[in-house]
């Protein structure tokens, strides 16, 4: 675990991670606390001592980032040859997860859907979108063109009325 005062001596590996792997691998065998303290220790120190080799064969080839070749280097070169076998399969696992996770992770492909029927699904909703949208200006413009007779005819009407009312007036002026 990493303290505050943030030196390489405090970067341990999670206990409970070593925990798993000793129950893991040796599922029958008890193991004591300082035992699984050791193994902490130790698994600390070979990352330190693998990855440190590793930067160093990654700065000698002027790289920034340090590849998965670069630590099969430093396995070498530490005499931990004998395990690069290994080493290649775990790192081509890990690539056949890390592949099969993106492709999870993509929502066309959990959907079990063709990329050709989603087209034409998306196409079908547009052209529904478009019509919906199309009889709604329709109805708006025949609700503006209805307002705009009855603001004619309630004119129309005022108009008729006050001439009416006006006739009616010189009719009464004329009576007298």
């Amino acid at each position: 675990m990493a303290s505050s005062s943030g030196t390489d001596d405090d970067l341990t590996i999670p206990r409970a991670a070593i925990n798993k792997m000793i129950k893991e691998t040796l599922p029958n065998v008890r193991v004591a606390n300082d035992a699984r303290e050791l193994v902490v220790n130790c698994c600390t120190e070979f990352i330190h001592l693998v990855s440190s080799e590793a930067n160093e064969i990654c700065n000698k080839s002027e790289k920034k980032t340090i590849s998965p070749e670069h630590v099969i280097n430093a396995l070498e070169s530490l005499g931990f040859g004998s395990y690069i076998t290994e080493v290649k399969d775990v790192l081509q696992e890990c690539k056949t997860v890390a592949l099969k996770r993106r492709k999870a992770s993509s929502r066309l492909e959990n959907l079990g859907i063709p990329e050709e029927e989603l087209l034409r699904q998306q196409q079908e909703l547009f052209a529904k979108a478009r019509q919906q949208q199309a009889e709604l200006a329709q109805q708006e413009w025949l609700q503006m063109q209805q307002a705009a007779q009855q603001a004619q005819l309630a004119a129309a009407s005022a108009s008729s009325a006050q001439q009416a009312g006006s006739s009616q007036d010189e009719d009464e002026e004329d009576d007298m």
